[in-house]
Formats: C-alpha cells, structure tokens, sequence
C-alpha cells in the first residue's frame, strides 16, 4: 500500500478514536438533576413567608405599618385598588400564583429598605428569580398607574399656581420651580465602559428634580438637562409657561418671564436663572445668589425626603440600569402620591394623550447646541438682581449678606 494512504488511513484512526473516548466520557458524568420543582421552605410560604405572618400582624398597628411600608394601611389598600389589575397572575394547574397584594408588598419593601433580593427573597419564602421579576413588573405597574395623576404635565394655570406659591414662601417672583440633579448609585453594569461612570468615582443615573428627566451617570446637570425632553422644551418655549408678566410694585421694570432657578452646574437662559459665577462679587450679585439659593432649597428638601422615605436611593442599586430606572420612577409618582394624602392636595385633571405618542422619561434626546447665554438672559438676571436690592428687598437679607 502506498506510504501516503497509509498515513491518511492512520491520522483518520487517531481521530476516530478521539471521539469515542470524549463521547464515553460524557456518558460517564453524572447528570444534574433538579433536587426540587419546588424547594420544601418555599412550599411553607403560605404558613411562614413574612407577608402572611409579620404584614397581617403589622395590619393591627398603624405606626408600625407606616415604618415597614412607608405608607398606611388605608393608602396601601388604595394604591393596591390602583395597581393590582395591572400585576393579577392567573393560576395555573401546576402552581398557585403570588396574589397582587404579596406581589406589590414585596416591590415596597425592596423601594422602602434597599435590600438584596436574596433577603427578600428568605424572608418571602419565594425564588430570588422571583423577586427580580416581581420588583420589575410591579415598578412599571406603578409608574403606569399614577403617573398620570400624580405627575402630570402642568398646564398654564398650574405654572401660575406654582409662581404665587414661590412669591408667598420665599419672596422669589415668577419663579415656577427649582432644579437640581441627584446621582443614583448604581453598581457598574457589564460592557459599559465609562458610561455610567461620574466624576465622584461611581457608577450612576442622574436624576433631574423636574417633570422626569435623567441620564447617563458621567452627565453633569447641565448635560442631562441638555440631553432631556424637558431641556428641549424649556428651550424651544414648548412648555406652556405664562406670558411674561409685570412683578407687583415694579412696573418700572416691564415685565419679565416665568424662570426655573437652578445652581452654577445649569446654563443660563430666558426661563432658567443660576447665581452669579466668581467669589469676587459685589454686594448686590452676593444679595441676588442668596436669594436664589434660598428659594432653589426645596428641591435639596425634595431629594432628601425621597431618600429618607425611599432607602434603595441610599444604597448601591445592584439591578440593570432598566429596572433601576423604574424603580426611580416609582419612588418619584409614590413621593408625589403619599404627598397628596398627607396634605390633602386635589390632584390635577390628567391631560388627554394620544396613543400614539410615547411619554417622555428617563429618555435620552439630540443635544442642542450651545449653552452660551443670551443678551437677553443676562439682562433678565440684572434686572432681578436690581429688583431683590431695592423694590423686591426684605428686611432679613441686609444682616445675612
């Protein structure tokens, strides 16, 4: 037989060989059987999980339901009446699903503490799977159920509601809210390099204090701002404030626009006024910063609340950067929604949405050029700063400058 078939015949061989001992070694490995369809503590959960033992208890305590949930047992019913249709499973043959109210009990525990969903998860007595799937759906649920009554755009008449608030609370005229951006934590996520990355050295959203905007964690306030709906609209003047108007004992200045007050990290435009950049300023600019600052506090107030009422925003948020996001948004509509049960607030008339149009959020936009201020908005800071000196002064503001 000729030398070069023999050799072919031989390294065929070899080869053949080869895979008859891979495929009789993985005949030989013992299979991974499933111990459990369904583990024996999980069974219990029924007897045992914290929902059917620790939450009916806690329904015979008022205080203490108010510190698990962060929310009364009547207002728990409610939003429960509001979101339950939204995340009712159907039983099948095989298993009895987690009732609403277990399902949106566990969603407020995790947005009220933080915890890991495996500690959820023990103390439910339900998969860690589970609780992943459950926290996901019911934020949407959430987010989908109040965020028409409790975060709706405001129109016309609420923007005026809003100045005359500002001018009885804090003497800041035309003003129709305050703007500043929070950073929430989140841990890296797999492939996205710097995007998420900020200049405190952790991975973050950036959360804006107004209407629903946020960003990647290496944005500045200014950049998602730029990069959001509501900056587009704030503008391209879309967003429904009052006409100019005359400032009560100052018509000698004309009128002047409607503004959001933010800090130095905000451009400055025809709607959004920040401080006087420098410390070498003079009495009048150092009396104009005050003042702003003093009114933009309530939106520092308004971060602090919803961190304190919500403890997952203290914590490094271990989830996707998508679910961490819904669970952003329904701590934002529930602060607005316990808000108005504490205070009695009517809410506003929701406003008719086509179906077609896709509400915007945490939602990224094209930028929009640059953030060069206006003859016109540098004229409109000085004349507000002349007006918080002599007309618009009170009598506290000489002994704090």
């Amino acid at each position: 037989m000729d030398a070069g078939v023999v050799a072919r015949v031989s390294r065929v061989t070899r080869v053949c060989a080869r895979l008859h001992l891979v495929y009789t070694l993985s005949r030989m490995r013992p299979c991974s059987v499933r111990r459990f369809w369904v583990h024996p503590i999980l069974r219990k959960r029924l007897q045992r999980g914290e929902y059917h033992l620790l939450v009916q208890e806690l329904r015979l305590d008022d205080r203490l339901f108010q510190r698990y949930f962060r929310m009364s047992k009547e207002v728990f019913d409610e939003l429960l009446g509001k979101v339950g249709p939204l995340i009712t499973k159907v039983d099948t043959h095989l298993r009895m699903s987690i009732g609403p109210a277990e399902r949106l009990a566990i969603c407020l525990r995790y947005l009220a503490t933080g915890d890991s969903y495996a500690t959820i998860a023990f103390s439910y007595r339900v998969g860690r799977s589970t609780v992943a799937v459950i926290v996901k759906e019911v934020a949407g649920a959430i987010w989908t159920a109040l965020v028409e009554e409790c975060m709706p755009v405001p129109q016309v008449e609420d923007w005026r509601a809003i100045a005359a608030g500002f001018q009885e609370r804090w003497e800041f005229p035309n003003c129709v809210g305050a703007i500043d951006g929070k950073h929430v934590v989140i841990q890296a996520p797999a492939n996205a390099g710097s995007l998420y990355f900020n200049y405190k050295s952790t991975h973050s959203l950036v959360l804006l204090a107004v209407v629903d905007v946020g960003g990647f964690g290496r944005s500045s306030d200014i950049g998602s701002l730029r990069n959001s709906a509501f900056g587009e609209s704030l503008r391209d003047g879309s967003l429904q404030l009052p006409p100019d108007t005359v400032i009560a004992g100052s018509e000698r200045r004309g009128p002047l626009p409607h503004v959001f007050v933010g800090d130095e990290a905000f451009p400055l435009l025809d709607n959004l006024l920040r401080p006087f950049p420098g410390r070498h300023l003079n009495r009048e600019r150092r009396l104009f910063n005050y003042r702003l600052s003093r009114a933009r506090l309530v939106v520092e107030c308004a971060f602090g609340i919803l961190s304190t009422q919500w403890r997952m925003l203290r914590r490094v948020i271990t989830t996707s950067p998508e679910v961490t996001e819904l669970c952003v948004k329904a701590a934002c509509v529930l602060h607005n929604f316990l808000l108005r049960k504490t205070i009695d607030m009517p809410s506003r008339t929701p406003i008719a949405r086509s179906t077609d149009e896709v509400t915007p959020t945490l939602c990224d936009a094209p930028r929009m050029g640059s953030n060069n201020a206006t003859r016109r908005s540098i004229q409109q800071r000085e004349t507000f700063c002349s007006y918080f000196n002599e007309e618009g002064a009170v009598r506290w503001q000489a002994n704090v400058v």
